[in-house]
């Protein structure tokens, strides 16, 4: 099990609001992790950190050992809350962009997945239904064989029934010596996939650790454990 991600004094400030607070994190190869908190709790600013979008006040950040660049965009799949992809494209159009753009890009599973989801590559984003949309940019992350996968909110805007196969996409198409990062807040729909937990509240880590501890030191699911520390 090798280290995939390192905060390290990781602090942001929007003026004079306190985003992110001397973060110190770790995540290592092969662990499906949960970012859970709740609202304006740092998740997405984090998040944004991680993928470069942001630059922090202080601390650092690294991926399999480099500092975010170039290089470890090259290695980090980024599935961001909003539709991104330009909606006049067809979705086999935005596949080959993905394959130019991406070495890791797989595009033999992409076509795969759209099969099964029945999302026919000819048409355009912009006629299919924001759940299919949001379909289509999740088989584009996934379809990469990345080392870190940043998922922010994958499930939020899935109806009840196409759930399970979001989820099952998620676990099934990563590679197994990757790390999967998901911020939610549907802990009950993702739990059972979870291998760990971080807890984050107004720019802080509350706490990191393996769902089975949970479990085990707490006599609780992540969920009820969620709702007991922030009250829910």
């Amino acid at each position: 099990m090798s280290e995939i991600l390192r905060c390290q004094g990781l602090s942001k400030r929007y003026g004079h609001i306190l985003a992110l607070n001397n973060v110190d994190l770790t995540l290592n190869s092969g662990r499906i992790v949960g970012l859970l908190g709740p609202n304006g709790s740092g998740k997405t600013t984090l998040i944004k950190l991680i993928n470069g979008l942001l630059t922090p006040e202080s601390g650092s950040v690294t991926v399999c050992g480099e500092k975010i660049g170039p290089k470890t965009k090259a290695v980090v799949a980024y599935l961001p809350d909003n539709i991104y992809l330009n909606s006049w494209m067809t979705v086999k159009q935005i596949v080959s962009y993905f394959q130019d753009f991406y070495e890791d890009f797989r595009p033999w599973l992409a076509y795969e997945m759209l099969e099964k989801l029945d999302i026919s590559p000819n048409r355009r984003l912009k006629t299919l239904s924001k759940g299919n949309k949001e379909k289509v940019c999740l088989i584009l992350t996934m379809s990469r064989n990345a080392k870190l996968y940043v998922l922010d909110e994958p499930i939020a805007g899935v109806d009840p029934a196409a759930r399970d196969y979001v989820i099952s996409t998620i676990i099934n198409n990563y590679n197994p010596e990757a790390t999967v990062l998901i911020s939610t807040h549907l802990i009950s729909d993702i739990e059972q996939v979870l291998d760990e937990v971080v807890f984050i509240q107004n720019g802080a880590i509350l706490l990191q650790k393996t769902v089975d501890k949970i479990r085990e030191e707490n006599g609780k699911s992540v969920d009820e454990l969620f709702r007991e520390v922030f009250k829910w």
